[in-house]
């Protein structure tokens, strides 16, 4: 119970991750450079953590020839998901933006699970967790699909585009190496024996990705604004809950598998990002919350309780 909780606290850090970045592009006028922020500041946190606690950021040099390449990728495959999202909304809209990269996540952390792969836990792909993850996906359409669909009454106003579904495809394949991400991650921790060691590399090797993206893109104009603009104090905690919630899966996926950490911290980002809207927390838009909503909660909790208790 207690790591289904702690699952659950660590999805709620990613809506309010999001909320405080979504503060942050507005002063600096860049995505990338917002992000890019965000994580050089969650890789510093985790540098001090890290070296007070261990001693050293660096693994082993052995480590880097005995284990495979793709062990050392997550934090390349987070900013894919990033940066996939930025370019999903203008073609998707902010329903499908949402329920596609899920869907991904879904589909991915469930085979993973099932084959084993990166030596995640195995967890045969039964009837029950099928059931199970059809009945959280139901609950994400009534909370996040549902409303907007009787307010708008329509799922995108994008209908029209002959390439919707190629960008459809590709928000499921974002959410795919996130999941990818979880179970990279998962590992590294349990090969470094510290999850806070994963987090840190996970997140030092993103905030090179994003560097490298705001360098060498437009984004670089907006460099001198960091020097000449005042952020508030808040500002700054979007690294640590970022490094809180990279941190939290590497140390969860080995004790309940990828699969079932997927959907728990589904379950708290579906619950961070209602009560960010209720509230209008970080100066974000007030948007109360709705009975669907809290109905969707409900039948995710059950979906999820499905396949935790008779997996």
């Amino acid at each position: 119970m207690f790591l289904f909780a702690l699952a659950t606290v660590i999805g709620i850090f990613l809506p309010l991750q999001t909320a405080i970045n979504s503060r942050l592009r507005s002063v600096v006028r860049s995505s990338f450079a917002a992000s890019a922020i965000s994580f050089t500041t969650g890789t510093l946190c985790l540098a001090v953590v890290v070296t007070l606690s261990q001693g050293s950021l660096i693994p082993a040099p052995a480590l880097f020839s005995s284990q495979p390449v793709w062990l050392w990728v997550g934090g390349l495959l987070g900013v894919i998901f990033l940066t996939g999202n930025i370019l999903l909304f203008p073609h998707l809209g902010g329903v499908q933006t949402v329920i596609m990269p899920i869907l991904g996540q879904i589909i991915a952390s469930l085979t993973i699970d099932n084959f084993g792969l990166f030596y995640s836990q195995h967890h045969p792909l039964t009837l029950i967790r099928i059931l199970g993850a059809l009945i959280v996906v139901l609950g994400v359409f009534f909370a996040i699909a549902l409303p907007e669909i009787l307010h708008k009454n329509k799922l995108s106003s994008l209908h029209h585009e002959n390439q919707i579904w190629l960008w459809r495809f590709f928000g499921i394949l974002t959410g795919a190496l996130s999941a990818t991400q979880t179970a990279i991650n998962g590992h590294l921790g349990s090969v470094l024996h510290s999850a806070l060691n994963a987090a840190f590399i996970s997140f030092f090797v993103g905030s090179l990705c994003l560097w490298c993206i705001v360098l060498g893109s437009s984004s670089k104009k907006t460099l001198p604004r960091l020097f000449n603009v005042r952020f508030p104090w808040w500002a700054w905690s979007g690294g640590l809950l970022g490094a809180a919630f990279v941190a939290g899966n590497s140390y969860l996926v080995p004790l309940l598998g990828t699969g079932v950490v997927t959907l728990i911290v589904l379950l708290g980002m579906i619950i961070g990002s209602l009560v960010v809207d209720h509230f209008g927390l970080f100066e974000s838009p007030r948007r109360p919350l709705e009975f669907t909503q809290i109905f969707g909660i409900v039948i995710m909790i059950i979906g999820v309780s499905l396949i935790k208790l008779l997996q």
